[in-house]
């Protein structure tokens, strides 16, 4: 196929106890190139035996090997030639990842270097960390004794693979567990850099598992398993609903970053330059494949006639192409699969509101999983593209008359993901933040991450918060030792007989 990045394998396998492994029944699943269709290769499909062999090895690592045991600076030693080896692979890995997901070049290039970050940050972090001890004077001293949880188990989605696989990876290692990672099966590819990066690091063996495969089979027996005491989730809301009552019977530790429908509110006081400038890159880059997506653009009615206009008219000159060009902005959708997802909702949106970009594929590009930036306007509240979630590059767009009727817009949806809020009145940017139904708000700005800072959403969104120290407690238990000082006053039960 043409473009296709050098080394690429005929078997992407599974990583078991520092082995690269077929499945145990030898079955394997095609992966293609969204841009042809084509299978370019076959993966190790793993069912329960192989997640048995991978659970088995991390368990072995974790009682037995020196991971847990190592001191934070050691850990954090090899976290940080980690972070060194993604870093030095950047072009590799935007080859990979823009051949195996569509994702254009110029974003694929610069995820080696976001995924070293969150390498580097868990390093830090350990060596730097502290934890609590409170002292009661004469009498009694308490301190937290934090130890890692043990097998986590890491599920993660097809868009941006490798640094979403770097945001559990980092914590989760820097905590002392092992880890069994079980990739999207979409995009496989570049999660099987991992077992030679982890190699040249000197990561010990069985301490990073990967098995390839489906969610029916290989993410299942995961969350099933009984000796993974915890999961990590990051997919659409209605899989985390399967996994919570999966994990159910064996109380597993849960955290999942789930699906999002985030407004992006537009008052008439804002900048209207950058505001456009931002919900055009929050919706269209990563080809609208995005969790945080600002997918819903709610626009005060005195701008809305301008937003309108301009937005359109950028919209349609958003270039879409071959994802290995350098001026391409807007790639191949991932999979045929999701391609029609995507372009049944297109469908769907021309019967609910105003077409005013895009609405099909683009032209010239008659093959491939194309979608031309789409833009909507007039939708009203209860439409379906305006409450749910379509992951691609679509975009519904509504007016409103005040502050309060932005908010309950922006509110009206099960998702409660991310907001984006443009308006230069300082009170009503933090009002309207701190009443906005989403766990993480940005003022005057697309999506910039602090790694300081919780990630992770509310409602449909999710359960639980990662990032910086929340990350640290997720992957660890918080044990709570008291220590007596002084005369212990119990009261004598049975003395008097």
């Amino acid at each position: 196929m043409a473009n296709q990045p050098a080394g690429i394998p005929d078997l992407i396998p599974h990583y078991i106890d520092g082995e690269r492994v077929p499945s145990v029944d030898g079955d394997t699943f095609g992966v293609l190139n969204p841009v042809t269709n084509e299978d370019y290769t076959v993966a190790a499909s793993g069912k329960q035996a192989d997640i048995d062999l991978a659970v088995a090895a991390a368990t072995r690592a974790f009682h037995e090997g020196p991971w847990p045991r190592m001191k934070n600076r050691e850990r954090a030693r090899i976290l940080s030639r980690i972070a060194d080896i993604v870093e030095s692979r950047d072009q590799e890995l935007a080859q990979l990842e823009s051949w195996d997901s569509g994702l254009p070049i110029t974003q694929a290039k610069g995820q080696a270097q976001r995924a070293a970050e969150n390498f580097r940050f868990f390093a830090d972090l350990i060596v730097a960390g502290r934890d609590d001890t409170y002292k009661v004077p004469g009498s009694q001293v308490n301190y937290v004794n934090r130890k890692p949880k043990g097998v986590a188990g890491l599920i993660t989605p097809w868009n941006t693979p490798f640094m979403l696989e770097s945001w559990k990876l980092g914590p989760a290692l820097a905590s002392g567990c092992t880890v069994v990672l079980k990739p999207a099966e979409f995009t496989p590819l570049s999660a099987s850099l991992w077992a030679g990066i982890f190699e040249e690091a000197e990561l010990p063996a069985g301490v990073f598992n990967l098995v390839n495969g489906f969610g029916e089979t290989a993410g299942d027996a995961l969350v099933k398993h009984p000796d993974v005491p915890l999961i990590s989730f990051t997919g659409e809301s209605s899989t985390g609903k399967l996994i919570f009552g999966n994990a159910a019977p064996h109380l597993k530790a849960l955290s999942m970053e789930l699906g999002g429908k985030s407004p992006a509110v537009v008052f008439a006081d804002a900048d209207l330059d950058a505001a456009i400038d931002s919900t055009l890159f929050g919706v269209f880059s990563l080809n609208g494949e995005r969790c945080t997506a600002g997918s819903r653009i709610l626009v005060e009615r005195s701008i809305y006639e301008e937003f309108l206009e301009r937005y359109a008219e950028r919209a349609k000159r958003i270039v879409v192409g071959d994802p290995h060009d350098p001026t391409t902005e807007v790639g191949a959708l991932v999979h045929p699969e999701h391609f029609d997802k995507v372009m049944s909702y297109v469908e769907i949106g021309k019967q609910e509101g105003r077409l005013l970009a895009g609405g099909g594929r683009p032209e010239g590009l008659p093959e491939g999983n194309y979608v031309a930036p789409t833009v909507f306007a007039d939708v009203a509240p209860d439409a379906r593209i305006f409450q749910e979630e379509i992951f691609g590059p679509v975009v519904s767009i509504t007016p409103f008359d005040s502050d309060e009727e932005a908010l309950e817009l922006a509110n009206n949806t099960r998702y409660g993901l991310a907001a984006y809020i443009w308006t230069n009145n300082l009170k009503r940017a933090h009002l309207f933040s701190q009443n906005v139904e989403a766990g993480m708000v940005w003022l005057n700005s697309h999506n910039v991450r602090d790694l300081r800072s919780p990630f992770g959403g509310v409602k449909a969104s999710g359960l639980g918060h990662e990032g910086g120290y929340r990350s640290l407690d997720f992957y660890s238990d918080q044990q709570a030792v008291h220590i007596t000082l002084g005369d212990v006053h119990t009261a004598r039960f049975g003395a008097s007989a």
